[in-house]
């Protein structure tokens, strides 16, 4: 039998992620953000490209972004109902990292593949700061698909996407626990 990090497995069974809305400062600072940064690099990447990049966000970044969503949502005619969530995902946080994807031209590693490599830093990154003892949530949403919001805002390359918004910070309540998937519905054994 393999030796078990039995801590680690725990972890990962019992992980949840914190609403964004609930997280506050303080925040991690460089040095610490740095070691949560060193573990989500350590990420599967076929072939070592590292198809992905960090944008670290906090300061005045965050409600110039928060006033680009209201901007960007008049300009492309947002539902008004979606605004303000997006808004708040800005100006409410306080450190906030930008996976992004970058694909880099390879004869021998697909795109998807390295988008699949930029997902899987998003997960390492929240896992690393639940592990740290931070709040994290990965978030999305309708900005993080315009390209005028990723372009203007974040200085994105046309090649360029945001795989997630990492918000880290301290958690102000625990969460509620939620249903999980059924293996039994989810799962499908092939033996021969």
């Amino acid at each position: 039998m393999p030796a078990a990090n039995q801590a680690a497995l725990e972890f990962l069974l019992t992980r949840r992620s914190r609403p964004a809305k609930t997280l506050t400062t303080p925040v991690p600072d460089r040095a610490e953000l740095a070691t949560l940064l060193t573990a989500a690099a350590r990420t599967p990447d076929h072939g070592k490209l590292e198809p992905w990049r960090f944008i670290v966000l906090q300061g005045a970044a965050l409600p110039r972004l928060a006033a680009l969503v209201n901007s960007r949502a008049a300009a492309l005619n947002i539902d008004a109902a979606q605004i303000p969530k997006a808004h708040a995902a800005f100006a409410d946080a306080g450190l906030i990292v930008a996976v992004i994807s970058a694909p880099v031209i390879s004869a021998k590693i697909p795109a998807i593949e390295q988008t699949y490599s930029a997902g899987a830093v998003c997960l390492s990154l929240l896992n690393a700061a639940l592990a740290a003892g931070w709040g994290a949530n990965w978030l999305s949403g309708w900005a993080s698909h315009d390209r005028g919001f990723v372009e203007t805002g974040l200085g994105l390359a046309p090649h360029e996407s945001v795989a997630g918004f990492i918000h880290i910070g301290t958690q102000t309540n625990p969460p509620p626990e939620r249903p999980r998937p059924d293996l039994d519905t989810t799962v499908t054994w092939i033996d021969t």
